[in-house]
């Protein structure tokens, strides 16, 4: 055979020509991708992100691949001279031609300018074999009945590898420019300029919290702790609805079409069933107090706001997923699932002590450990906030003033870590009520109600940490009826308020 001509496919021998034709292939473009590698080994930074040796379909050029990879990451050349050496005892080589057909690698290679797309191509092919392979698995394991491997863990695992071979076919991130880096800030800062508010994040609806955050992240991990009753699941549902409500699609900068404001949220409720939690929101929608909701004790005027408010949320965008005790694994692929069917801005988990861990592990603290760094890495896969609800120990009780600290976390060291904002919702007035004196006692009473009085209707957002801002406590308005935070109005701008009416 000349020089410069390649093998055909006939002559490739039997072990090669039974499979051919079986999967997506293209040996010619395995051919010029190694061909101008061999012939310029500058190529391969170009490439060195797209493809590897696996993903070749004729197992004499993955090894081919690899071999020069390993050279040219050493600084060394790889060249068919250099290779010759290294490929001698291959036997799959030998089939083609031995050290002849490198060379005729090198001598066929059309241009090297276009192995960045040659190295696309065959990148393709493969994750196409894959999915092949993959789909393939999933039906031999659902056709074998095993005690071990029930159906639904079985759909999580496919979902969990579906997913992972979807993001293969994206592009690598590794090292890049800073100024890819600074034009990508820059585009954020652009963003929240032109949005109402001037928020580089999601807006949690409540206006003196957004100007603390800057809005949610995308990536952040944002603890939201509290003892029982202090209004975290009020809290978190309210911001939660707020995105969701705000929720618009509409052209993009870049041009493609998206989201422009607001957000998909998903609500992982794990201690609340979907139906109180739809009762909370539709309960702040409809100004209704959720006791009566609950009680059914409402007029047929309320029970038509109440109908209506329901009416009206039904295109909002609030996803919730009230299943107990959800493994940390099967909680990452429903969120997978929801971003891949319907797009995804917002994560909220209530709460993170009630997520099971992969794996038992010895300690408590390491199972939460776990579940934290996983939300954490849940956030950056999917680039969303995840907002994760957390308890807090019994020592804050044993405290003259109960406002809560970073060490009142439970397996607080977990969470203050891998955590981006840290904040805890403080409610000085639920104290308070529980210190009511005895009617008689007149002085003692004043001063309680003077006291109540100082502090009804308020509540505290105290930020323990933040990555990326400041700390400090923020004050909201809520309302026990409702369940529901809100701004806080202050005395000059109620006078404010009045004098425009």
């Amino acid at each position: 055979m000349a020089t410069g001509t390649l093998p055909a496919t006939a002559e490739r021998g039997p072990a090669d020509v039974e499979h051919i034709g079986s999967l997506p292939h293209n040996i010619e473009a395995e051919q010029q991708l190694l061909g101008a590698l061999l012939t310029n080994n500058d190529a391969f930074e170009h490439i060195v992100a797209l493809v590897r040796a696996e993903h070749f379909y004729d197992p004499v050029h993955g090894r081919i691949f690899a071999a020069a990879a390993q050279r040219i990451q050493k600084g060394a050349l790889a060249s068919p001279v250099t290779l010759k050496a290294f490929l001698e005892g291959d036997e799959g080589l030998k089939l083609l031609g031995g050290a002849g057909y490198l060379a005729r690698l090198a001598g066929g290679a059309i241009s090297t300018f276009a192995v960045r797309d040659y190295a696309r191509l065959v990148r393709e092919l493969a994750l196409r074999r894959e999915l092949i392979g993959l789909g393939r698995d999933i039906g031999d394991r659902a056709a074998r009945v095993e005690i071990e491997g029930e159906a639904r863990e079985q759909i999580v695992e496919a979902e969990q590898r579906l997913y992972r071979l979807a993001e293969t076919g994206g592009p690598e991130r590794g090292f890049r420019p800073f100024v890819a880096a600074a034009l990508e800030a820059v585009e954020v800062a652009d963003a929240a300029r032109r949005r109402d508010g001037g928020l580089a994040g999601l807006s949690t609806g409540l206006d003196d919290l957004d100007r603390r955050l800057g809005g949610l992240h995308r990536s952040d991990l944002v603890i939201l702790a509290g003892r029982p009753s202090m209004g975290k699941t009020a809290l978190a549902t309210n911001i939660a609805f707020a995105i969701a409500r705000a929720h618009r699609r509409g052209p993009r900068p870049d041009g493609s079409e998206g989201t422009v404001a607001g957000g998909v949220v998903g609500f992982f409720s794990l201690e609340m069933s979907a139906e109180q939690l739809a009762a909370r929101i539709l309960s702040e929608a409809s100004g209704i107090p959720s006791d009566r909701i609950r009680r059914g004790d409402l007029s047929w005027e309320e029970f038509r706001r109440f109908a209506e408010a329901a009416r009206d949320l039904e295109a909002c965008p609030l996803y919730i997923d009230d299943t107990p005790a959800i493994p940390i694994a099967q909680l990452a692929a429903r969120a997978r699932r929801l971003k891949r069917t319907h797009g995804l801005e917002a994560v909220v988990v209530d709460y993170l002590q009630l997520v099971r861990p992969a794996t038992a592990r010895d300690s408590r603290v390491n199972e939460v450990s776990e579940i934290t760094q996983a939300l954490k890495a849940i956030a950056k896969e999917l680039d969303i906030p995840v907002l994760a609800l957390s308890q807090l120990s019994r020592q804050v009780e044993n405290r003259d003033d109960k406002r809560p600290q970073l060490a009142d976390l439970r397996e607080s060291g977990s969470i203050e870590q891998d955590a981006d904002v840290v904040m805890f919702v403080f409610r000085e007035e639920y104290y308070r009520e529980r210190e009511k004196p005895s009617e008689e006692n007149l002085d003692a009473m004043a001063k309680w109600q003077a006291a109540m009085q100082a502090v009804h209707g308020k509540a505290e957002v105290i930020i323990g940490k933040q990555r990326h801002g400041p700390i400090g406590t923020v004050e909201l308005a809520f309302d026990g009826r409702l369940t529901r935070f809100s701004n806080l109005v202050r005395n000059w701008q109620q006078g404010a308020e009045e004098g425009f009416r």
